[in-house]
């Protein structure tokens, strides 16, 4: 095996697990639970959200430079520090890194251990987090090298028993083909993949820079042959645990995701389930909590121009997350789910036009139109999933908005100022000749 791809398959181990996390382990069963034998249709809508778009985020920040900045101000100087600190606290402190200490305690600690402290066990958790992240130049090696192989080992071995000898026949389900298709699609947002993305790249364009890969050839090639190694390897992952869950035998909604992700190991893996899906749990969260934390730390520290050091940054993010981990993570799926409801639009609609539209298109007002239809249409989501729009005006929004009840509402508006503002700025040009 030549450098090369020994440094592909290091990188794309290391961000296969710094995307995948708590949710995007807890998120897959649930889904299962819920689609009866619409298991290929879910993935589908699962799989654009969750595995499709990060890579595209990915290929953005690559065809813009090397960090999220780059992407950011290929539209406008302020969307870099604006959209890049919304993500980054979604992504970071707030939502994703305490659901990764919350998630080690509930599915990894808590079965065996039931009365051991949710803050001693977070406390823990980030002490170790710290003390691996500290040193940035090492996150990828960490991750990729030692802690991703065992992670894919157990996952792979609880799918493959699962698939081998399935725990039930397929559950009943009252979602029609478009209705599975939208909870795959819209639950993928919970993974925050598209959102880690943008900002992952940064780190893994910066590990290939470090083994050498310095030419935008040699770096792009690395980069790309990387996400798709991790792209493929999150597709087996999700597939295997969304179909574990539609075959579980469970029907209950009610059930907490990390006791049924609990009751589904230790159906395919009798009592060595437990163990198995403790370690499972612990090594996802831990990898992506790494790579989130450093992230975090890089970000702020360019943000403020050195002002403000990375290990300080580390720490305050690490002291944050562990205290909002005690809430648990059902709690913290709920909390986020309006504001991902309103941010992923923004970040999709960003990097889908830069990876399809960006060399075609060079000037910045078709991206700023977009952007700005988007945001529209998700401050329209947002006050739809709070409850505050009356019956008559979301019908309207329904019915005058393509594909608003799906989630969706922002790629028709998208679209139309986009072309709208592109067709007037080569008209602009064209007079001014």
């Amino acid at each position: 095996m030549n450098k090369q791809t020994k440094d592909i398959i290091t990188i794309g181990f290391a961000l296969f697990a710094m995307f995948f996390g708590a949710g995007n382990l807890l998120l897959p069963p649930y889904i299962g639970i819920q689609i009866g034998d619409q298991v290929w249709t879910t993935i589908l809508g699962f799989g654009l959200t969750g595995i499709l778009l990060p890579f595209f985020g990915l290929l953005a920040v690559v065809n813009s430079g090397e960090r999220f900045e780059d992407l950011a101000n290929r539209v406008h100087p302020w969307l870099s520090p604006v959209l890049g600190t919304i993500i980054l606290l979604c992504i970071g402190p707030l939502i994703a890194i305490p659901r990764t200490a919350a998630t080690t305690h509930e599915v990894g600690i808590s079965p065996s251990f039931p009365s051991f402290s949710p803050v001693i066990s977070s406390v823990v958790f980030f002490i170790i987090t710290w003390t691996l992240t500290i040193r940035p130049n090492r996150v990828v090696d960490i991750v990729g090298n030692i802690l991703t192989p065992v992670l894919l080992i157990l996952l792979i071995c609880l799918i493959a028993l699962g698939i081998w000898a399935p725990i039930d026949a397929y559950g009943q389900t009252t979602l029609n083909t478009g209705e599975s298709f939208t909870l795959g699609f819209v639950e993928g947002y919970q993974t925050l993949d598209v959102l880690a993305s943008v900002i992952f790249a940064g780190i893994i364009i910066a590990a290939a820079k470090t083994k050498g890969y310095d030419s935008i050839k040699s770096k792009n090639r690395v980069v790309i042959s990387s996400g798709i190694l991790s792209a493929i390897a999150l597709f087996i992952v999700y597939g295997g645990l969304i179909y574990l869950g539609a075959t579980s035998g469970i029907s209950d909604l009610e059930i907490k995701r990390s006791e049924l992700l609990i009751r589904i190991s230790n159906a395919v893996m009798g009592p060595y389930g437990t163990i198995a899906i403790a370690f499972a749990i612990a090594l996802a969260c831990l990898t992506t909590a790494i790579a989130l934390v450093s992230a975090v730390g890089v970000f702020f520290e360019n943000l403020s121009k050195g002002r403000i050091s990375y290990k300080i940054l580390v720490t305050v993010c690490c002291v944050i997350a562990c205290i909002l981990s005690i809430t648990g993570v059902d709690n913290i799926i709920t909390f986020a789910y309006p504001i991902l409801i309103f941010v992923y639009p923004i970040a999709i609609t960003l990097v889908l036009y830069t990876v399809f539209f960006g060399r075609l298109v060079q000037t910045k007002a078709p991206y700023v139109a977009a952007l700005a239809a988007s945001t529209l249409v998700a401050v329209l989501s947002l006050l739809k999933e709070l409850g505050w729009l009356s019956p008559d005006a979301l019908m309207q929004l329904n019915q005058y908005i393509p594909f608003f009840r799906y989630e969706l509402g922002w790629v028709v508006p998208s679209l139309i100022f986009f072309f709208g503002a592109w067709i007037s700025s080569v008209r602009s040009r064209s007079s001014t000749k």
